[in-house]
């Protein structure tokens, strides 16, 4: 927990100071198999969106994501894991836009490959940041109405291309489903059939409901994803008593004095 430790302090020193405010076959494992349909992302509307590390522009926020790419990687291979939740204590602490650099910046490894989960379905957005419409979601796969293969794309920009498997429908059952016998029954088919990629799961803020924390005996680990200006002491310790018993990768700080200063939406981690 020393990661959370620092974004503690980090916090605390913002009290007290100024606050800165077309279809083709591919299948899970990239066999012809499943037809998984092809979308095509717009590199502006993703920099528009702060979605900067799909290789496609240089300069230091790819480079940030990166590195944050590495450091995940290297704890999760150490440990086996395959899961990572990325949360974060209340809304607008940019979980969303880190969810996705990171699955962007894990995606242009030649060796590795990604699914990105929108399983915020009080207010799902990936879509939204990535630039496109699903035909089905999520809550389609939920309810049967879908097959899994059907409800997850291939999102491509460039040479880099990852499967997003998003949400579009806000859910008012969404603790229910969190908890459902039907959510673990898809999270162990994700698990089997996307067997060889890491898969990172857009949660909803953890201290918004029980959500979360319905979730997380099932997520292998957890990104957590505080704010500067927006998070507190007292948010940073409400989520360390219900991430006890579920690794920390790391705590990604946003909305950072150097991040401002260079005109972007950084962030530090610990």
């Amino acid at each position: 927990m020393d990661s959370i430790k620092h974004a503690v302090e980090l916090a605390r020193s913002a009290e007290q100071g100024a606050r800165i405010v077309q279809p083709h076959s591919v299948g899970p494992q990239g066999n012809a198999s499943d037809a998984i349909r092809e979308i095509r992302l717009n590199s502006a509307h993703l920099e528009k969106n702060r979605i900067v590390a799909h290789g496609g522009i240089s300069g230091q926020p790819g480079r940030y994501y990166d590195m944050l790419r590495t450091q995940v990687l290297q704890e999760m291979d150490k440990k086996g894991w395959q899961f990572l939740a990325v949360t974060s204590p209340t809304p607008g602490c940019g979980k969303t836009v880190t969810a996705c650099n990171l699955a962007m910046s894990i995606a242009r490894l030649p060796e590795r490959s990604v699914l990105l989960v929108d399983l915020d379905l009080r207010k799902p957005t990936l879509a939204t940041y990535l630039g496109f419409k699903p035909e089905h979601d999520i809550i389609d796969v939920l309810e049967g109405q879908d097959a899994l293969a059907s409800a997850v794309v291939e999102a491509a920009i460039g040479p880099t291309k990852m499967l997003v498997l998003p949400g579009s429908t806000t859910s008012h059952n969404s603790s229910e489903w969190m908890a459902s016998q039907t959510m673990a029954t898809l999270l162990e088919r994700i698990k089997r059939d996307f067997r060889s990629r890491t898969v990172i799961f857009d949660l909803p803020p953890m201290l918004l409901g029980d959500d979360v924390i319905s979730i997380l005996p099932r997520m292998d680990a957890v990104l957590l994803i505080a704010a500067v200006g927006s998070t507190s002491v007292a948010d940073i310790k409400e989520c360390q008593k219900h991430l006890q018993r579920t690794p920390v990768v790391r705590v990604v700080v946003n909305k950072t004095a150097g991040a401002a200063e260079e005109g972007f939406y950084g962030y530090g981690y610990y």
